[in-house]
C-alpha cells in the first residue's frame, strides 16, 4: 500500500512540475502577449493609406513579437465597436487609422485605461489617446510646384475619398505648391464620398481631364486606382499618395507623396510596449525622413532639370525650417 501510494505521488509531482516546465518555456503567455490591433477605413488591398497602415501591422507582429488582428470598419458606429471590441478582448494597443477614429477612441478610452488608442491623425489627446500625424502636405506641396512648372494647360485635377480635414489639408498644400510657381494655376476639386468607389474616382478625373486638367492628384485611398485609370485613358500624369504607387501605373504616376507609416507604427508600439508612451501629438514629416516625395525612375527623364532643382531647393528649405508648408487647422 505505501509503495502504491509513493508512486501516486511520484506522479503527482510529475504531473505538475510538467505542468510548470510548459507555463515556463512556452513564449509570452496569452495573459502577458503584446497585442496590438487595427481598424482600418478601408481594404488594406488598396496600395496606398490602409496597405502602408497594414504593413505597420506586419512589422510589429514582427519585430516586436505581438499577437495583431486588423478590421475594416465604415461607419462611427464600427469605429466605437471596433474599439471596445479589441480592447475588452484584452489588446495593449488598437490604432484607428484616420482622422475620422478621434471621437471613438476618445469616447471608448475611459472605459480601458490599460489600452492605447492611436489614430493617424487629428488632435485629441487623451492619457491613454494620442493622434500619430503624418505631415504628408509637405510632399503634396511639392507635387503642386511639379504639377505647375510642367503643365501646358495651367491646370490640374484633384480627388479626394471622404472630405475630411485631413485629406482637405493635403489638397491645401497641393494647390499651395502649384500656386508658388504659378499664381494663377487652377485646381479643380471633386470629392466622392467613400474610400473604395474607383468608378467615382476615374469619372470625377475624367470630367477634370475634360476640363483642361494634363496632372491628376489624388487622396483617395483604393478609389485612387480610378483616377491613375483615367490619366491613362486621357494620356495625362497623375501622382500617388501615401504610399510609393510608381508602379500601380507605371505609365502615367510621375511621383508619389509617400509616408512611413510602418516605421511609425513601430516606433510607437515599441513604447506603449516598453511602458514608455506618452499621450501627445506626434508629427512626422520630410525632415524626420518619414515624408517623402518619390520620383518615379521610369518617367524621370521627362521631369526638366531646372523643375528638378527647384523642389529640390524647396525640400531643403522645408527641412530647414524655412519653408512652412500651408495646412487645415484641426
Amino acid at each position: 500500500m505505501r509503495l502504491r501510494l509513493w508512486a501516486v505521488g511520484c506522479l503527482a509531482l510529475l504531473v505538475i512540475g510538467g505542468c510548470r516546465r510548459g507555463a515556463e518555456e512556452q513564449p509570452v503567455g496569452a495573459a502577458s502577449t503584446f497585442k496590438v490591433a487595427l481598424l482600418s477605413p478601408g481594404p488594406v488591398s488598396d496600395a496606398g493609406w490602409n496597405a502602408l497602415a497594414y504593413e505597420g501591422l506586419l512589422r510589429i507582429r514582427d519585430e516586436l513579437g505581438a499577437e495583431i488582428s486588423q478590421t475594416q470598419t465604415k461607419t462611427p458606429a464600427e469605429f466605437e465597436e471596433g474599439f471596445r471590441d479589441y480592447a475588452r478582448r484584452g489588446f495593449n494597443l488598437i490604432f484607428g487609422h484616420g482622422f475620422e477614429f478621434q471621437d471613438a477612441a476618445a469616447a471608448v478610452a475611459p472605459d480601458f485605461p490599460n489600452t492605447v488608442f492611436i489614430t493617424t491623425s487629428g488632435n485629441t489627446v487623451r492619457k491613454n489617446v494620442a493622434p500619430l500625424r503624418f505631415m504628408l502636405e509637405e510632399a503634396t506641396y511639392l507635387e503642386g510646384m511639379m504639377a505647375a512648372s510642367m503643365s501646358k494647360t495651367g491646370k490640374a485635377g484633384s480627388v479626394g475619398g471622404m472630405e475630411i480635414p485631413s485629406v482637405k489639408s493635403t489638397v491645401m498644400a497641393f494647390i499651395a505648391g502649384a500656386k508658388s510657381v504659378n499664381p494663377k494655376f487652377e485646381v479643380a476639386i471633386a470629392y466622392i464620398g467613400n474610400w473604395d468607389d474607383v468608378g467615382a474616382a476615374k469619372q470625377a478625373a475624367l470630367a477634370q481631364v475634360e476640363q483642361g486638367a494634363d496632372f491628376l492628384f489624388h487622396n483617395a485611398d483604393a478609389a485612387g486606382l480610378g483616377v491613375f485609370a483615367a490619366a491613362k485613358q486621357k494620356n495625362v500624369r497623375a501622382f500617388g499618395a501615401n504610399k510609393d504607387q510608381n508602379d500601380v501605373a507605371p505609365d502615367v504616376v510621375i511621383a508619389s507623396a509617400v509616408a512611413d507609416i510602418p516605421t511609425a507604427f513601430v516606433q510607437v508600439a515599441r513604447e506603449v510596449k516598453e511602458g514608455k508612451f506618452v499621450g501627445h501629438i506626434e508629427r512626422k514629416g520630410i525632415a524626420d525622413g518619414v515624408v517623402s516625395l518619390v520620383i518615379n525612375p521610369h518617367l524621370a527623364p521627362t521631369i526638366p532639370d531646372d523643375v528638378r532643382q527647384r523642389i529640390n531647393e524647396a525640400q531643403n528649405a522645408i527641412v530647414a525650417g524655412t519653408l512652412q508648408v500651408p495646412t487645415a487647422e484641426f
